[in-house]
């Protein structure tokens, strides 16, 4: 591929938006790359992903502007729909997903870190939705997954003004879980991913499904979600093991995601 660089480690899966001369736009062929990159992802080898921007200085700095900017509303349409498809395939992997945000996140960039379970970020990171002062909306999920994440006052208000963020206060009102220097970014985030991956990744599965479909569920809803991932775990070898590993007072041998 020639804008998307994917590595496996130690069941951590790596996703890079490689197109750093433009800032990791998306374009067409970013996203094409990007779909057939989660498409061929190995849903039983792979327990965590995580997904980053080559370059100093931007995660991803926006959906290609050049290359919207002759488009039709068909066309428009079009592209908003294929953009948002990829956003949300990514976001249902059943595995978790974390964005090593390491600088700018605008636009799709932004959206694209939102479809993301978690989000890390650097001091040089800025976040924002400037879709409104080039005329349109945010066409990959910005409006609704914003508000989702740090509530309707603050997401209409990034969204009316087209205004960015810096990472300190993307910190503050939730839309990051964490800022680190440049340097430790990538490693801040695969220690994460290895915490994450050294847990039974059927159970950490199944409390990412319980989280997904409850979120929006009523309580009596939700909690009849959450006892079916908790009934789904039991007799499963990674339960066996954990439990007995518990009582023997002894580590896990290693998970097996069976």
């Amino acid at each position: 591929m020639d804008f998307i660089k994917y590595q496996m480690e130690n069941h951590i899966g790596i996703i890079t938006i490689n197109r750093p001369e433009a800032l990791n736009a998306l374009n067409t062929q970013v996203l094409i790359e990007l779909d057939e990159t989660i498409d061929m992802i190995d849903l039983n080898e792979t327990w965590v992903v995580i997904i980053t921007g080559a370059g100093e200085k931007a995660f991803v700095a926006g959906a290609d502007i050049g290359a919207m900017s002759n488009m039709s509303k068909v066309e428009g349409r079009r592209f908003g729909k294929f953009g948002n498809d990829i956003f949300r395939k990514l976001e249902m992997l059943p595995m978790p997903t974390i964005a090593a945000v390491n600088g700018f996140a605008l636009g799709g960039g932004n959206e694209l870190a939102m479809s993301c379970d978690i989000r890390y970020c650097s001091e040089n990171a800025v976040f924002g939705q400037p879709e409104v002062g080039l005329g349109i909306t945010p066409g990959f999920g910005g409006t609704q997954r914003l508000v989702r994440l740090v509530g309707t006052g603050m997401a209409k208000e990034m969204l009316y003004s087209g205004r960015n963020i810096k990472a300190d206060q993307a910190l503050h009102i939730g839309l990051v879980n964490g800022v680190t220097t440049k340097e430790e970014l990538m490693p801040t985030v695969m220690k994460l991913a290895e915490r994450i991956a050294s847990n039974a990744p059927i159970a950490v599965r199944n409390v990412k499904r319980a989280i997904t479909n409850g979120f929006l569920a009523d309580l009596d809803h939700a909690i009849m979600i959450e006892q079916k991932c908790f009934a789904d775990c039991f007799e499963t070898e990674d339960q066996v093991e954990g439990m007995a590993a518990f009582l023997e007072k002894r580590k896990v041998t290693g998970f097996k995601n069976r």
